[in-house]
């Protein structure tokens, strides 16, 4: 079994997921709503959906004949957190290089 960050990653690896996600911070939306900026069929909506689904980054609900889905937060905090560690890995690589340039900077000025 994939571990739920391989999955979280997975789901948001694909643009059109990323896009269907930043749709649903906006609010709940149904297949139709969610497929109306893309040109793709409401089946290939409904697969992306599926995946995000199947990450937690999603939940669908059905009220009579209309399903909508609503953005769940908490694996994108989940993976938010893990690249947060790498983040302050990367600042500090970024002072360090600031800091050389810099110096080498002020070495070529006294030249």
């Amino acid at each position: 079994m994939t571990d739920r960050l391989s999955v979280i990653f997975a789901a948001l690896a694909d643009p059109t997921r990323r896009a269907i996600l930043a749709r649903l911070a906006e609010g709940d939306a149904t297949v139709s709503e969610l497929a109306e900026p893309f040109s793709i069929s409401l089946p290939a909506v409904s697969r992306h959906l599926k995946v995000l689904e199947q990450a937690g980054l999603i939940t669908r609900s059905r009220s009579a004949q209309w399903r909508s889905s609503s953005l769940q937060a908490e694996p994108l905090r989940e993976a938010t957190a893990w690249m947060e560690r790498y983040r302050r890995f990367w600042d500090d690589n970024f002072t360090r290089l600031d800091a050389h340039l810099r110096h080498i900077q002020e070495q070529e000025k006294q030249q």
